[in-house]
Order: structure tokens, then C-alpha cells, then sequence
């Protein structure tokens, strides 16, 4: 089963997908742990250059075949092969981001992503994404308190981030057995049960 979180910075989806991995693990099956961009030595390189913010100039084709290329690396390398032998994969971030940011946020055209992105996925979908969603208001207060530097991504300006969640949503509209928005802005445990509750299902657990 391959299993994927998305949201915005600060949504606190790796927050949920650290309690579910542990959830998993104590009922004994075995799981991967993946992150895009990244997860195999070349992913990494190139999850250096696409966050890094000395890379302003960044065209937006650039962009979505850099993630694009660390992704197919992913599949190949660690998904494919995990999935294939039994193991739940479960991936902060997965093709729902390369969609909502670089064809929803940056309006590249959607038939052009959707090709690149079944072309590196080697046509892989997750069986489930949750969608970790909370207000724009939210997410821009948690950054402030967090009193971190922002990455090239999480400096793209309110616009852009408007334009991302929206194609999330979109996403979640055609796609509703596969996508499920997940209220984020609740407490941790809250938000986890209710995930856990539509994996247990899924893995017909007791």
C-alpha cells in the first residue's frame, strides 16, 4: 500500500505521518518512511537545489522537472520495490504536490503535469493522501513563530499559496475516494484518529 500526506508548510502533516508510522509499526507491519523531494542520495541533491534560495531566478519548467526528476529516482529506487514486496510506503509528499504547486500555483498547463507526472511515477498512485488543510492565516502565524529562515518554496508569497490550496481542493473534487481533506486545524490527536480510522479500514485492521 502506498499511503500520502500532503498540505502546505506548517499544515502539521508530518506531525500526523509520524503518529501514524508509529500506529503502524505497533500493529506490526513493516514501514517505509519516504520525503519529497528526496529519499534516495540523487533526490537529495536535488532537493538541495530546488529549496535553496540563492536559486531565485528558478524558471518554472525548471522547477517541475527537478521534482519531477527526483521523484521518478524515489520510485524506481525505494517505492516500486518496497510496495512490491509487502511493505506500506507512506510519503510526505508525493505527484498531488508537483499538481497543486507547479500547476495550480505557478499555472503551468495541467495536461502538460499530468503527462510529466505519470511519466515519472511510472504510473503509480498512492492508495490513499490525506490532505492536511488549514487556513492561510494559520499557516503564516505558525511560520512567524517558528522564527525559522524560509526555503525558496515557503518564500513564494500568499498568492501563490491561495492558488496551491485551491488546487488541492480540486484535486480532492475529482478525485474523493483517493483524496481526503483532513480538517488540520483541530488537535494533534483528533486529526489522527480520524486518519488512523480511514487506514484501519483500508487494511481491514480490527
Amino acid at each position: 500500500m502506498l499511503i500520502s500526506f500532503e498540505g502546505l508548510d506548517f499544515s502539521g502533516k508530518t506531525t500526523q505521518i509520524k503518529l501514524l508510522v508509529e500506529k503502524l509499526q505497533r500493529h506490526k507491519f513493516s514501514v517505509v518512511l519516504v520525503r519529497e523531494p528526496g529519499g534516495t542520495a540523487i533526490s537529495e541533491k536535488i532537493r538541495e537545489i530546488l529549496l535553496d534560495k540563492k536559486y531565485s531566478e528558478m524558471t518554472e519548467i525548471a522547477e517541475l522537472l527537478l521534482f519531477s526528476a527526483a521523484r521518478t529516482q524515489l520510485v524506481s529506487e525505494v517505492i516500486l520495490p518496497a510496495v512490491q514486496s509487502g511493505k506500506i510506503v507512506i510519503c510526505d509528499r508525493f505527484v498531488d504536490s508537483t499538481t497543486a504547486y507547479q500547476g495550480y500555483g505557478r499555472g503551468i498547463n495541467l495536461d502538460a503535469v499530468n503527462q510529466i507526472n505519470k511519466l515519472a511515477t511510472h504510473s503509480t498512485m498512492p492508495d490513499i493522501t490525506f490532505f492536511i488543510d488549514i487556513p492561510l492565516t494559520v499557516i503564516t502565524q505558525r511560520l512567524m513563530d517558528s522564527n525559522s529562515s524560509t526555503d525558496r518554496m515557503e518564500a513564494a508569497g500568499k498568492t501563490f499559496f491561495e492558488k496551491t490550496r485551491n488546487g488541492y481542493i480540486n484535486i480532492a473534487k475529482n478525485e474523493p475516494n483517493r483524496f481526503i481533506i483532513i480538517d488540520g486545524n483541530r488537535d494533534i490527536d483528533i486529526i489522527h484518529e480520524e486518519v488512523w480510522n480511514i487506514v484501519r479500514s483500508r487494511l481491514n485492521i480490527p
